[in-house]
C-alpha cells in the first residue's frame, strides 16, 4: 500500500505520551556477571527469579527472528495473544469513536476486547463456506474503521482464507489488517510473515500455545513493521513476560525436531479421525480443516455432546455461534485419546 503512515492511525494520547522506563530498560547489559544491581529495589537473595526479567525478551526475540527470517524489532511478545490483541486496541482505537471489523464465526476475544475498550465491533458474517465476504467487509468500512481481524486457519471452522481475499483487503483497506495465525503450523499454507515487507498495514499474531504445546506459559507473538512494533512497545507493561516463561520458551524453541514430530503426529491423527467421521451416521457434514481440530455438523449437537461427556470425553459445542447450528468442534488428541474418541463416536452412532 502506497503512502501508508502508521502515525495516521495511532491515538493522539499515545503519540504524545512518554513510555515508562524501567530499571532494566536503562541498564541493558545483563551479561556482566560482576555488576552489583542496586537499581530496581529487588530482593538481593538468589532464588532464580529474584531479579526482574528482561523487559524486551531479547533472547527469545533473537531466536524467533532467526527462525522466521525477520528482524527482532519486528517482534512484540505478550502475556498470551490476548494481551497482544488488547495492545492493538489500546494503541490504535479511540474509545467511543473508532470501530473494528470481525468475521463471525471466529475467535470470540476480538469482540470481547472491542467491548472492553469501548470500540464498536462491526460483524460481517463469513459466507456459507466460511470465506470472507470482501464486498460486504469493504462496505462496512468508514473513516473510523481502524482494524479488520482475520483468523486463518479460522477458529472454530478450521479452514484458511483465500489469498486473493486477504490481498484485496490489504490493498484496499487503509487501516490495519490483523491475521491471527494461531493454527498456521497445522496448515499446508505459508504464513503471511513472508509478506510483511510488502504490506506495511499487515499485522500477524501467533502463539506458542498450539503447535508448540506451551499453552500454560502464556506467550503470544506479534509480527509487524518496526514502526508498528515501536508503537506497541511504547504502551506495553514493562515486565509483561515473566522470567519463567522466557526460559521455557527458549528451551522449547530449541527443540525444532521434536516440535515437528508432534505437529506431524497431530496431522496424521487428524486424518485418521476424518476417515472415521465418514462412518458416523449422525454426522451430516465434515468441514475442511487445516487446524488441530475438526468442525462437524450433527443431527443434535447438545445430545451428542452429552453422550460424549457420559463417556468421559469433553469436546466443544459450537451450536450457538453464527452459521454453526448443531456443530461440534473436536480437538485432535494423542493417538490413545483419538482412539477413545473414535470408538465413542462409533458406539453412539
Amino acid at each position: 500500500m502506497e503512502n501508508f503512515d502508521i502515525n495516521n492511525l495511532v491515538r493522539e494520547n499515545v503519540k504524545t505520551m512518554k513510555p515508562y522506563s524501567s530499571a532494566r530498560d536503562e541498564f541493558k547489559d545483563f551479561d556482566v556477571a560482576q555488576m552489583i544491581f542496586l537499581d530496581a529495589n529487588e530482593n538481593p537473595y538468589q532464588s532464580g527469579v529474584n531479579r526482574y526479567p528482561d523487559p524486551q525478551q531479547s533472547s527469545v526475540k533473537a531466536v524467533l527472528a532467526k527462525q522466521r527470517n525477520l528482524q527482532a524489532n519486528q517482534i512484540l511478545l505478550g502475556n498470551g495473544s490476548d494481551e497482544v490483541l488488547d495492545l492493538l486496541f489500546r494503541a490504535f482505537c479511540e474509545p467511543n469513536v473508532d470501530n473494528v471489523i470481525t468475521l463471525p464465526p471466529t475467535y470470540g476475544m476480538y469482540g470481547v476486547l472491542a467491548n472492553i475498550n469501548a470500540v464498536a465491533n462491526r460483524e460481517v458474517l463469513l459466507s456459507t463456506d466460511f470465506q470472507p465476504e470482501i464486498d460486504a467487509i469493504l462496505d462496512a468500512v468508514d473513516e473510523n474503521t481502524k482494524m479488520i481481524f482475520l483468523c486463518s486457519p479460522n477458529n472454530p471452522t478450521g479452514n484458511t482464507f483465500s489469498d486473493e481475499s486477504v490481498v484485496t483487503l490489504l490493498q484496499n483497506f487503509k487501516g490495519l489488517v490483523v491475521i491471527d495465525e494461531a493454527y498456521i503450523d497445522f496448515s499446508k499454507k505459508q504464513s503471511w510473515l513472508n509478506e510483511l515487507d510488502e504490506y506495511p498495514n499487515l499485522i500477524i499474531t501467533q502463539t506458542l500455545s498450539k503447535a508448540y504445546g506451551l499453552a500454560g506459559i502464556r506467550l503470544g507473538i506479534c509480527y509487524a513493521s518496526s514502526a508498528i512494533i515501536g508503537v506497541l512497545n511504547k504502551i506495553k507493561p514493562p515486565y509483561n513476560v515473566n522470567e519463567l516463561t522466557q526460559k521455557r520458551a527458549l528451551e522449547r524453541l530449541a527443540d525444532k525436531e521434536k516440535i515437528q514430530l508432534e505437529i506431524d503426529s497431530i496431522i496424521m491423527q487428524r486424518e485418521d479421525l476424518l476417515k472415521v467421521l465418514d462412518e458416523v451416521k449422525f454426522v451430516s457434514k465434515i468441514y475442511p480443516t487445516e487446524a488441530n481440530f475438526v468442525l462437524i455438523k450433527v443431527d443434535d449437537a447438545s445430545k451428542r455432546y452429552n453422550e460424549l461427556i457420559a463417556k468421559g470425553i469433553v469436546i466443544r459445542n459450537r451450536t450457538t455461534q453464527p452459521l454453526c447450528e448443531n456443530t461440534l468442534r473436536l480437538t485432535i488428541g494423542t493417538a490413545e485419546e483419538n482412539k477413545k474418541l473414535m470408538d465413542a463416536l462409533l458406539a453412539i452412532s
